[in-house]
């Protein structure tokens, strides 16, 4: 077994954590899951599959939840994993955590993984393929930074390598699930984007070592926001179904890159459209309709 302990957010996710526990039961010490007090059969599942389960009330905020995990699970190894339920590691990055993970010099604190994302059943190959994360770090050397979307491990000492193979994002569940929970996504998107556009938060502090990729994301972010409502959608579809050239894989990846890429992305501007109208520039307006209308505290 590796040094490695590996942690699971949950929250009815009946449907997927059986994968995700017996891939990781192979090579990791500990399994832990940290349950939102889900209704379905997760806890069942995950325990006859091996994992540790301990559960807390989840507050609307990942990071949070996370780093309380961080904060209070017996964690006992040198090393951990963050994943979420729907995903598990490839047997081609299982071989090499086991390869190289032992071998790290002290200075590497950080890992990146590559993430491979499935929609429909198909492997989406073009467009933003590959991903790389921060999702593999040493205990106590890490925390999740608090946002409300695209939350990154920000490692706080040391360096970050990049691993060669990928881990797996493929969640079974169907097109309405997807469409529903994206619906929910958008006003934490569109508050985020108020965020960086408006400094509601009033941080000045840089961004820590999340790597090179999620840096290179969260400018791109912020040239994002100084783009056009609704103009932007459209560009970042175009960008990524035509000159990234997901049109060449069919209907799964039009579906994959419309949704995603557009459909999405304008339900957030909507979002912030209506926030706008409502609240025009003023920080403090913002803030409030957040907290007021969809119990967004910023």
């Amino acid at each position: 077994m590796l040094d490695l302990s590996v942690i699971i957010l949950t929250y009815n996710e009946e449907m997927h954590i059986q994968r995700c526990v017996e891939n990781m039961k192979s090579i990791a010490k500990d399994v832990f899951i940290v349950d939102s007090y889900s209704t379905d059969a997760t806890l069942d599942i995950a325990k006859e599959s091996g994992a540790t389960i301990f559960q807390n009330k989840w507050e609307n905020n990942y990071a949070k939840q996370f780093n309380w995990a961080l904060e209070n699970l017996p964690i006992q190894t040198k090393w951990v994993l963050r994943l979420d339920a729907d995903e598990y590691c490839t047997q081609e990055l299982i071989e090499e955590l086991k390869e190289k993970l032992p071998i790290q010099p002290d200075d590497v604190t950080g890992i990146l993984l590559k993430r491979r994302h499935y929609f429909l059943g198909k492997w989406i190959k073009k467009g933003v393929y590959p991903v790389k994360l921060l999702r593999i770090f040493r205990y106590k050397k890490a925390f999740c930074e608090q946002r409300l979307m695209d939350e990154h491990i920000q490692i706080t000492e040391g360096r970050c390598v990049e691993f060669q193979y990928d881990f797996v994002d493929y969640n079974l569940n169907n097109i309405s699930w997807w469409s529903i929970k994206h619906v929910g996504y958008a006003i934490r998107e569109a508050a985020d984007l108020l965020d960086i556009e408006y400094n509601l938060k009033n941080d000045q502090s840089a961004i820590g070592n999340i790597g090179v990729q999620a840096h290179k994301k969260r400018k791109l972010k912020e040239s994002y926001v100084r783009k056009p409502l609704f103009l932007r959608p459209f560009l970042y579809f175009i960008y990524r179904y035509i000159v990234r050239l997901g049109f060449t894989e069919g209907k799964e990846a039009f579906l994959w890159h419309f949704l995603q890429g557009w459909w999405y992305r304008t339900l957030v501007d909507a979002k912030v459209w209506e926030v706008k109208r409502a609240c025009g520039s003023d920080k403090k307006k913002i803030r409030d309709y957040l907290k007021e209308k969809y119990q967004i505290d910023i």
